[in-house]
């Protein structure tokens, strides 16, 4: 029997034949239908993915913090660090309860097409009556641990941060100290739907959503913060940091779309990191909204 669902097994499995369905979490079929044990490790595109979908709470952490806690407040620094450790800890605990065990390794199934995400979608119904459901975790483990990574992700900031907030955060109100708390609970549910939803689309987009939305937020950072020249970035520390954190994030997306198939020609693609901001330095005079409404005004 054929079938276009990767999770549906018709054939041997456990020493008994003529049998049809889904095979058993870390296992998926091969071309005769019977289910093998995944023991391939993840690829670099794969570990990219994962570095995605974890850099997502943890960039998300620090942007309500840094946008809730103003500038008189010294606790953000503090608070920075604590995501990280809370992200960072989330991470190592997520790849020791995962296959294998106590290990920080993982084992995995190898991606071979967007409908290895959408196993609900593909129940065939051999007889037109009978559907035989083989909703299963073909790319084991991308899709659950992500979803495993944002649960130990809440549960180390509520373990944590309520605690780092109240000491320090002397410097806000009441109300305020616990706000960046507060849209973590919101954006915590809405990245496990994004996952549950679309895990398949991110793991084809995510280089384009990288490389796309750091070239805006840098635009709009720079432009925000007025910085014309470099002697505009260097004066502040806190602007150096957030162009060094663009570039990497350029970096990032270059090697994800890339894969670094060919190191000859792809490395160079890393001198490109730079552009962006040289670009923006080089033009920004140029573009100034007082700038060009004083020259309409003259007639030029």
């Amino acid at each position: 029997m054929s079938s276009t669902c990767p999770g549906l097994y018709c054939g041997k499995i456990n020493g008994s034949f003529g049998q049809c369905g889904v095979c058993p979490r870390g296992e998926r079929t091969n071309l005769e239908k019977i289910c093998e044990k995944c023991m391939e490790t993840p690829e670099l595109y794969d570990w990219l993915y994962l570095g995605f979908m974890a850099m997502l709470p943890l960039v998300l952490h620090w942007f309500f913090i840094e946008w809730y806690s103003g500038k008189k407040s010294s606790s953000a620094v503090f608070q920075h660090i604590t995501a990280l450790f809370e992200c960072s800890a989330a991470s190592v605990v997520t790849l020791l309860v995962n296959d294998p065990v106590g290990q920080l390794s993982i084992r995995s199934c190898r991606v071979q097409m967007l409908s290895d995400w959408y196993t609900m979608l593909y129940n065939p119904s051999p007889d037109y009556v009978t559907t035989l459901h083989c909703t299963q975790e073909a790319v084991f483990p991308l899709y659950t641990i992500v979803l495993i990574y944002y649960a130990f992700c809440l549960v180390s900031m509520m373990m944590l941060r309520p605690l780092l907030v109240k000491k320090i955060a002397c410097g806000l109100g009441k109300t305020d100290r616990f706000k960046s708390i507060y849209a973590a609970l919101y954006f915590f549910p809405i990245l496990t739907v994004l996952q549950a939803v679309g895990g398949g689309l991110l793991y084809y987009a995510f280089p384009y959503i990288i490389f796309v939305l750091s070239l805006v937020t840098l635009a709009v950072y720079m432009s925000a913060s007025e910085i014309q020249t470099f002697k505009n970035i260097i004066a502040k520390k806190k602007r150096v940091v957030v162009l060094l954190s663009h570039w990497l994030l350029h970096a990032y997306g270059i090697i994800s779309i890339s894969r670094l198939d060919k190191l000859e020609q792809d490395l160079p693609l890393l001198a490109l990191v730079p552009g962006p901001a040289l670009f923006y330095l080089l033009t920004a005079r140029f573009t100034e909204p007082s700038r060009i409404l004083s020259e309409g005004g003259n007639g030029h």
